[in-house]
């Protein structure tokens, strides 16, 4: 059986992808700072703590192979929003999202990486954003993490594919999350804003989300898949068309 890591599994697009998982045979290791609901019929192994602590990472795998021998696929989703002008982000901020978005899944990929070397497969999937292939405005923390967590999956599909270690990266528009309601609580934007932008009208759900990681976690579909950025955004950024023009297709 198969054994899959996903980090922020909580909730969102983290536990829809948990049970996707568990619904394909995966063995799941899932990784919050809060517990996580239960999947019925899985086997799971849960584990609370904070991912950008380097000694509570590599317990925290050493634990996971212990119990389960083997890890196939490590989900990096855990991430936080961080949304304000970039001349008001201080330096304390910026780092924040930095650590949890791009240097936490780096810790992991690397821990989860060595074990995947040594049994010469495995797939890494990293949960970065459209906000990875263009820029959004009062978003610079976030961008820049997203930025860097698709060079980071670049880089470690060069390093590693000649063991047989995939490492993706699924980039979602705007998903409908517990992360998107604290945001717009926040009077960040409104689902129109999103809706009015988005070719097919709608957002993102976490099972859209969750489907693509399935795919390149499954060698059977994506085996030669490797270093790409798989983007879920209903043609989002495929669409340069100015606001008139794109509501005239509706």
């Amino acid at each position: 059986m198969p054994v899959a890591i996903i980090t922020g599994a909580a909730q969102g697009i983290g536990h829809r992808t948990a049970q996707l998982l568990a619904a394909n045979g995966f063995s799941l290791a899932l990784i919050d700072l809060q517990p996580c609901p239960e999947i019925p019929g899985a086997d799971v192994a849960q584990f609370t703590g904070d991912l950008t602590s380097d000694d509570f990472i590599l317990s925290t795998v050493a634990a996971i192979q212990q119990r389960f021998g083997r890890i196939d696929t490590l989900v990096n989703n855990a991430g936080i929003s961080f949304i304000a002008p970039a001349q008001t982000v201080s330096a304390a901020d910026f780092r924040r999202v930095l650590e949890v978005n791009l240097v936490a899944p780096f810790l992991l990929s690397r821990a989860a990486g060595e074990v995947m070397l040594r049994q010469r497969q495995g797939s890494i999937v990293n949960i970065a954003s459209i906000a990875g292939l263009s820029g959004i405005a009062d978003r610079s923390a976030y961008n820049a993490s997203k930025h860097g967590l698709i060079g980071l999956t670049r880089t470690l599909a060069a390093e590693w594919g000649a063991s047989n270690v995939r490492v993706n990266a699924v980039c979602p528009g705007w998903v409908k999350t517990e992360m998107d309601h604290a945001d717009q609580a926040a009077s960040a934007y409104s689902d129109s804003d999103i809706i009015d932008r988005v070719p097919m009208a709608r957002f993102a759900t976490p099972d859209d989300i969750a489907n693509a990681v399935h795919f390149l976690a499954d060698p059977a579909r994506s085996a030669f898949i490797n270093g790409h950025t798989l983007t879920v955004d209903g043609g989002w950024t495929a669409d340069a068309s100015w606001q008139s023009l794109r509501l005239s297709h509706r």
